[in-house]
């Protein structure tokens, strides 16, 4: 999670939950709800310490900052354990639950633009917006689901990749029931790339190349759409700890147009062959787990 709000240039649901943020951040009530619960849980001494702030001073905007860590005192294991607080509480059904929920989810708005942005299409109503909404809804139910705090790992990134098996569901199924209209839709549609598309894929590329995840030298990347989800899915794991930097790698370098032989991956890396292949199956092994619907 990150301290930047891409939601602020994102426009439509993103922009008025920014909007209905700052009205819950002024809420006297909220705000007692938010010390009591870091307080309750143990967490407020060293929360005020890392954002700096005083006990008696923390709120909703404090507990944003312990889940959007950029740097200082903050540390991964105090924003995991600030997230599985507030997933705990989320899995109730009373208000203070709702407001768990509604926190959790203004914490991950960056990753759920992120989210939108791979999931839009130009045809089939897969707009930003439409997209945007599917993304939230599905973001609010996994976060008041009582599964996500109760497993291992980090808990933002089970949140997201279950929050994704859920709008990929989701979206799977209506263009199931609407398929015909769908298939004349995309016959209609231009499928001309707009300046918004070049973008989003230079933006992709240029992160994924900082990253190491590109085999190929700078112009010589594989362009197609496949290439571009896979490489923001492994990026949205990496950040989110799913993956390690070696394991995207892993990943990246063979699934691809000209994958790149399994001996020169080996000598790059600095170990042998078979611990590369071995290396790959367990990375491509973690993300299906980790993708894969869970039983409610």
């Amino acid at each position: 999670m990150e301290l930047q709000h891409p939601a602020r240039n994102a426009g439509g649901i993103f922009s008025r939950l920014d909007a209905d943020w700052a009205e819950l951040c002024a809420d006297a009530s909220v705000r007692a709800a938010a010390t009591g619960w870091l307080t309750a849980d143990h967490l407020a001494a060293e929360v005020a310490r890392a954002v700096g702030s005083w006990v008696d001073a923390l709120g909703p905007e404090q507990l944003l900052a312990a889940l959007r860590p950029g740097g200082g005192l903050l540390s991964d294991a105090l924003t995991d354990a600030v997230l599985r607080a507030l997933l705990r509480r989320a899995c109730g059904r009373d208000r203070a639950a709702a407001l768990a929920a509604r926190i959790v989810v203004q914490a991950m708005v960056p990753a759920a633009v992120r989210m939108t942005r791979g999931q839009v299409r130009s045809f089939g109503g897969r707009t930003f917006d439409a997209v945007g909404h599917l993304v939230i809804a599905a973001l609010y139910e996994t976060a008041c689901s009582g599964r996500i705090h109760t497993r291992p790992g980090r808990p933002a990134a089970n949140l997201l990749l279950d929050t994704l098996g859920r709008v990929c569901r989701d979206l799977a199924a209506d263009r199931e029931e609407h398929g015909e209209d769908l298939v004349l839709a995309e016959e209609l549609a231009d499928p001309t790339p707009g300046p918004a598309d070049y973008a989003h894929t230079h933006a992709v590329h240029t992160t994924a190349a900082a990253a190491g995840l590109h085999p190929n030298p700078v112009g010589e990347q594989e362009a197609s759409f496949a290439r571009l989800e896979l490489l923001e899915l492994l990026l949205d794991a990496m950040e989110a700890g799913t993956l390690s930097p070696d394991d995207g790698r892993a990943i990246a370098w063979h699934y691809t147009a000209a994958p790149v032989p399994d001996v020169q991956a080996a000598a790059t890396a600095g170990i042998t062959p078979d611990a590369w292949r071995r290396r790959r199956s367990r990375a491509v092994r973690a993300l299906k787990t980790a993708l894969r619907p869970t039983a409610a």
